[in-house]
């Protein structure tokens, strides 16, 4: 695994999301929305909603859920599987560590979810 820094744990509140691109493993920039949900967990799911091709990240976050600002679809961050309709497949989540106030995300391991 190789983890990246992707923000700092200060840079979110409870229920808010950020986008931060990371390297991939062809050297090409990976939008990942880093979540922090309503317990204060950090969550990396992919950035682009499954449904509308946008910016998950600019949705909004409730609980353990982030909505799709487009056509209002709801992903759970924890699994990536869609909760809400228009999306029926579910987004990637990758896995996430907090190391010394600093949020690390692996988006060289295969991401659990959709694809």
């Amino acid at each position: 695994m190789t983890f990246q820094t992707a923000c700092l744990t200060d840079d979110l509140a409870p229920e808010e999301a950020m986008l931060v691109e990371l390297d991939g493993v062809d050297g090409a920039p990976v939008p990942v929305a880093v979540v922090r949900d309503a317990d204060g967990d950090y969550h990396a799911i992919s950035d682009i909603c499954s449904h509308g091709q946008v910016s998950l990240s600019d949705g909004e976050v409730e609980g353990c859920l982030v909505e799709c600002w487009l056509h209002g679809s709801q992903f759970d961050v924890r699994t990536g599987q869609p909760v809400q309709l228009p999306a029926i497949r579910p987004v990637p989540v990758y896995p996430v560590k907090v190391d010394e106030g600093k949020v690390l995300i692996d988006i060289d391991e295969q991401p659990t979810g959709g694809t």
